[in-house]
């Protein structure tokens, strides 16, 4: 069984720990500000949040960005009105009540700070395009879709984009394919996975064996290793198999054998696993000495390789590309591909003087 993910656990003492404050404050408050219940001091305070602040494409990381944004987004509000920011505007009233006292603000903080650790998972994380909400693998004949909060709606698989944010599991991870299973294109049916071993043992078996890489599949059976192995597996992210770069529909002019997506960030960073084999063949080596040969297949090698970076370049796709001395040794490969199944999400610069330029507003006369 999955230990707790102890950053919840904090997260959950951390709420518990602010309610106490809130509740010890409530009641200076409610006679400061003369709001009658707490519900319409939450309305008229913690509820507009939403309002000032751009969730659905702004990525939020900590509380203090949080807080910061709020009072950004209420002073905007402010300016905007001109001359009705006055006494008799609710907005205008609210911002008074700050203002005048010290109370107020603290319990404002008090109960933003608590909001955001209450709707962490869904702000802190980055949202992807409409255009990169869809991911599709595998070869012409044999493809399968990965979509975020997928539907079948005439004749084809779209996302449900209205629930994008709402969507609990990291994106392009474990989690998330467990949640929504491959979709089949144009067609209304799907392939889901009771447990995180049934679709590994896909991934293994179905994904890579097609590929009939001895590489593709060493890597695979790292991979499997170290998601049963992880104490989050859910949070792993995907290692994605012939990721179609184009979409659904597009010819592929290159292919990588594996790609990641950060499930912070959604950067994505390809790996390819290229002996010379399948890259610098040639032919008519009978009349050809050994060195002859070697310098032709190194020659189209280095080619191939400088049409695939350049292809992937303009994607803004960084690739590792692993040649036949890398490929003696797999475990030195999945070492550095591990480094990418470990992402850490690196918080924003905050803005620190957002409550000063606040409190520092004053009405156009």
């Amino acid at each position: 069984m999955a230990t707790r993910d102890p950053a919840n656990t904090l997260r959950n003492q951390r709420i518990a720990e602010l309610t106490e404050q809130i509740n010890d404050l409530k009641d200076d408050v409610l006679k400061l500000t003369g709001y009658k219940n707490e519900h319409s001091l939450n309305a008229t305070f913690g509820g507009k949040y939403a309002e000032y602040i751009d969730i659905k494409n702004e990525v939020i990381d900590t509380p203090e960005q949080f807080i910061a944004l709020y009072f950004q987004g209420f002073l905007r509000t402010l300016e905007g009105m001109g001359i009705f920011a006055r006494q008799g505007n609710a907005y205008y009233g609210a911002f008074a009540l700050v203002k005048k006292h010290k109370k107020v603000q603290e319990w404002l903080r008090l109960f933003l700070t608590r909001t955001f650790l209450r709707n962490y998972d869904a702000l802190s994380k980055a949202r992807p395009r409409v255009e990169e909400a869809e991911i599709w693998i595998g070869q012409n004949n044999a493809s399968y879709g990965i979509l975020i909060t997928p539907r079948f709606k005439n004749g084809a698989w779209e996302n449900d984009k209205s629930e994008i944010r709402h969507f609990k599991p990291k994106y392009w991870t474990i989690g998330h394919i467990m949640e929504t299973g491959f979709v089949i294109p144009d067609e209304d049916d799907r392939i889901e996975f009771r447990d995180v071993e049934k679709y590994l043992s896909f991934f293994r078996n179905t994904l890579v064996r097609n590929s009939g890489s001895v590489h593709e599949r060493a890597i695979a059976r790292k991979y499997c290793q170290f998601v049963c192995s992880s104490d989050h597996p859910l949070d792993v992210p995907l290692l994605i198999p012939e990721l179609r770069y184009g979409g659904k529909d597009a010819k592929h002019e290159h292919r990588l054998d594996f790609t990641i997506i950060n499930p912070h960030t959604l950067a994505k960073v390809g790996f390819e696993l290229s002996p010379w084999s399948s890259h610098g063949a040639i032919a008519g080596t009978k009349k050809k000495t050994q060195k002859e040969i070697n310098e032709e297949a190194k020659a189209n090698f280095q080619r191939e390789m400088r049409k695939l970076k350049a292809y992937f370049r303009k994607l803004g796709i960084p690739i590792l590309v692993y040649t036949d001395e890398d490929l003696a040794d797999h475990d030195a490969i999945f070492d550095e591909i591990e480094k990418y199944l470990s992402p850490t999400n690196v918080p924003k610069q905050l803005e620190f003087q957002a409550m000063e330029d606040f409190l520092a507003f004053t009405p156009a006369i």
